[in-house]
């Protein structure tokens, strides 16, 4: 039987987030300190631990047949790979930051400047689309530190929260991309690991929808259920089921995580009472 080769980032958040979706989908993987390969007990799966950007020409030339990668490195390196699903963690954006002294008006003032990055053909997209001429200084590491040295004007780089363009006293001018982890596929697959991969990411999806949602249990007057489901997405419908105290029914749904409050505001203007919100660790449809 074949065995998918599936890479993730061999150290740090994506990393971190990466093997606790393969936990949560069913897929236990004994690795040690610094190993490079290790294989699943109870499934087909082998786990690759590899860098970032080196990941894609794996993915390209069928090393690994699968990999969990941030969109913005496919962006960059990985020219004809599908994603076949995003995964909604690691979440950053690929932006222009300048040091803070800078008086930035608008795109216009990139033009002539020296921009360094780790992204060239993603920057140089970016300045070919909005007509600037800039000159690109490749570097690989701490992009954020050239300005102050002297080496830039500005900087494209990944950011997430922001704090590391604070400190060292940049800040955020135009964001290029928005970027979250993805589920990357080889060009090279066959059909059977095709198959293993389809029941993978099925599981990632189960898993995916359950984290976005909550389950939903409520008190209602029978007078105003139809109210009260009017306001329920739900999967296909609420299910309602009669209280002993008559008059009332118990309903149960799920909401998206997104738009919690709201639906709960609603709900009570709408006469419901004995409100219970659970997460959900999987939900297959």
């Amino acid at each position: 039987m074949s065995t998918l080769r599936i890479a993730v980032q061999k150290s740090g958040r994506l990393h971190d987030e990466s093997m606790e979706l393969l936990k949560d989908i069913g897929i236990s993987i004994d690795n040690g300190i610094d190993q490079l390969k290790a294989s699943a007990r109870n499934f087909p799966v082998e786990v690759f631990y590899l860098r970032n950007g080196d990941i894609p020409q794996y993915l390209k030339d069928g090393v690994v047949d699968a990999a969990i990668i941030g969109e913005n490195v496919l962006i960059e390196k990985g020219n004809g790979i599908n994603i076949a699903e995003k995964l909604g963690f690691s979440s950053c954006r690929v932006c222009v930051a300048v040091p803070k002294t800078m008086n930035y008006t608008s795109i216009s003032d990139l033009e002539g400047k020296r921009i360094a990055t780790s992204y060239p053909h993603t920057v140089q997209s970016f300045l070919d689309k909005n007509g600037i001429n800039a000159n690109l200084h490749i570097i690989n590491g701490s992009v954020e530190i050239a300005p102050n040295i002297g080496l830039a004007d500005a900087i494209v780089d990944i950011v997430s929260s922001g704090s590391t363009l604070f400190k060292n006293n940049l800040k955020e001018v135009e964001m290029i991309l928005k970027s979250e982890a993805v589920l990357a596929v080889s060009p090279i697959l066959d059909a059977e690991k095709q198959a293993i991969l389809d029941t993978i990411q099925f599981r990632m999806q189960s898993v995916l929808r359950g984290r976005q949602s909550k389950y939903i249990l409520l008190n209602a007057p029978n007078d105003r259920i139809q109210d009260i489901i009017n306001v329920l997405p739900g999967m296909k419908s609420p299910t309602v089921l009669p209280l002993a105290q008559e008059g009332w029914s118990s309903v149960h749904s799920v909401i998206s995580k997104n738009e919690f409050w709201n639906v709960i505001d609603e709900l009570k203007a709408n006469g419901a009472q004995g409100i219970l919100v659970c997460p959900i660790e999987k939900m297959v449809l």
